[in-house]
């Protein structure tokens, strides 16, 4: 399934409508957040990327279920090192910065003791205005309070053609690893 929306205000309207439905939220804490990825040139070079700007909540729902949203700023996105590569990854054949400056994920609801055990996590990824359902993966926590007093840890491939961002494919996989490493705001709940 595959949704094309232009910019982003439908995620405004998205949240507006689960927090007519929500008991409690905790904030992202965009400071100790990381979400960055990987590519791989077809010369086997690794490159690291990252998102400069990580935003989002976890919400409670009234069941006692967990959902998380998250929306990272493709504008910031940087390649470690390689200022050539920082401005491919921005530019119109991968994010396309000017054009969609958010990527966004929502999962699906999910238990609490998943950020404890660790295990899959779907939802809906959108990368320039394209959304699918992805799967990552939490590892288990490292404290009693995942996001709180440890980082929440998860990680996930796509295939950048899936989401429009096929050029250079000489040169780079099509295979995009992230990594997120997710702290909620002090006094989270």
């Amino acid at each position: 399934m595959t949704a094309c929306v232009r910019g982003v205000p439908w995620l405004a309207g998205a949240a507006l409508l689960a927090s007519a439905t929500l008991v409690s939220a905790a904030q992202v804490d965009s400071a100790a957040s990381r979400v960055g990825f990987e590519l791989h040139t077809r010369w086997g070079q690794v490159l690291q990327g990252q998102f400069r700007s990580v935003e989002g909540d976890v919400q409670v729902l009234p069941d006692g279920r967990r959902q998380v949203r998250l929306q990272l700023e493709t504008q910031g996105v940087e390649i470690a090192g390689h200022p050539g590569y920082t401005r491919f990854a921005r530019g119109g054949g991968f994010f396309d910065v000017e054009h969609w400056p958010v990527a966004a994920f929502v999962s699906d609801p999910y238990p609490a003791t998943l950020l404890l055990q660790g295990g899959s996590l779907a939802g809906s990824l959108t990368i320039r205005g394209i959304t699918h359902r992805q799967t990552f993966v939490i590892e288990p926590a490292a404290c009693e309070r995942p996001g709180i007093d440890c980082p929440v840890a998860a990680g996930g491939v796509i295939d950048r053609g899936d989401y429009d961002m096929g050029r250079w494919r000489i040169a780079i996989s099509d295979e995009v690893r992230f990594h997120l490493s997710i702290r909620l705001r002090a006094g989270a709940a």
